[in-house]
């Protein structure tokens, strides 16, 4: 098994490389993970607020490790690509049990955040979180698959000071976590294209930015070296949104869009 992990996840370290961004439409359950492999993605990643409001829960680790886990197992086994998931903070598991928990799942990349949630959600330090990401690289090495972390940034969600001190501290704990052992990293929220284009060239790695309102196109990111693209839980909201309308169109009498697709 490990063997096999193993090429899985050189096979989602190599997309990194590739001459385009990789795109991630993340999915949240295995109908949507299917529907973006169906749409030619070469990897599938997870959204945890997806996949929590689907289960019934918040987003922030609000659903434990076991449903999280449980949810990426269905979606890994369902598919035929890699699987990256994103396991927030890690749930408190320890390396060992996070890395065992990934690779039993049958996914080979993960997102982890330097968030701290031992009540009020705020950024952890880090130092901390540079040593909780060398620990998953040596549990993966131990374990004999390549995981591929992406070390998601906190600072522009939760970091105090101006949009420079943010910016400085962001690149700093992007160096830092790259030493560390990620293989990318995740500034969440950073939107400007003047600072995602300072962030790639003094960070020295390979930068995944999500695509919201208000960040650069895909095109504009890939001339800024932006090497990985994801959606967070935005392909969620536009199907849960495109859904209420449609509900809202047949209670209130309008049924033409269900006349397009058959019964299924």
């Amino acid at each position: 098994m490990a063997a096999d992990l193993a090429q899985v996840a050189e096979r989602l370290r190599a997309m990194h490389a590739g001459p385009e961004p990789l795109i991630l439409p993340n999915a949240w359950d295995v109908a949507s993970a299917l529907a973006v492999e169906r749409a030619g993605a070469p990897a599938v990643a997870t959204t945890s607020s997806g996949v929590a409001a689907t289960l019934g829960y918040e987003d922030g680790e609000a659903m434990g490790a076991e449903d999280m886990l449980a949810a990426v197992g269905r979606i890994a086994s369902a598919v035929r690509v890699p699987v990256t998931a994103d396991l927030e903070a890690g749930y408190g598991l320890p390396a060992e049990a996070l890395v065992d928990g990934l690779l039993g799942a049958g996914a080979v990349g993960l997102n982890l955040e330097d968030t701290i949630r031992d009540g009020t959600p705020r950024l952890g330090p880090m130092e901390l979180q540079a040593e909780r990401i060398a620990a998953v690289r040596a549990a993966a090495t131990a374990a004999g698959v390549p995981v591929v972390i992406n070390a998601r940034i906190d600072t522009f969600l939760r970091g105090g000071g101006g949009a420079e001190q943010r910016l400085s501290d962001a690149i700093a704990r992007g160096r830092a976590y790259l030493a560390a052992g990620a293989d990318c990293v995740y500034p969440i929220t950073l939107d400007d294209a003047h600072a995602i284009e300072r962030f790639v060239a003094e960070v020295g790695g390979v930068v995944n930015i999500l695509l919201r309102p208000g960040s650069p196109s895909l095109a504009a990111l890939a001339e800024l070296g932006v090497r990985r693209v994801s959606v967070g839980g935005g392909l969620w909201r536009h199907a849960m949104h495109r859904a209420e309308e449609l509900a809202r169109d047949l209670l209130a009498g309008q049924d033409a869009a269900f006349g397009e697709l058959g019964e299924a």
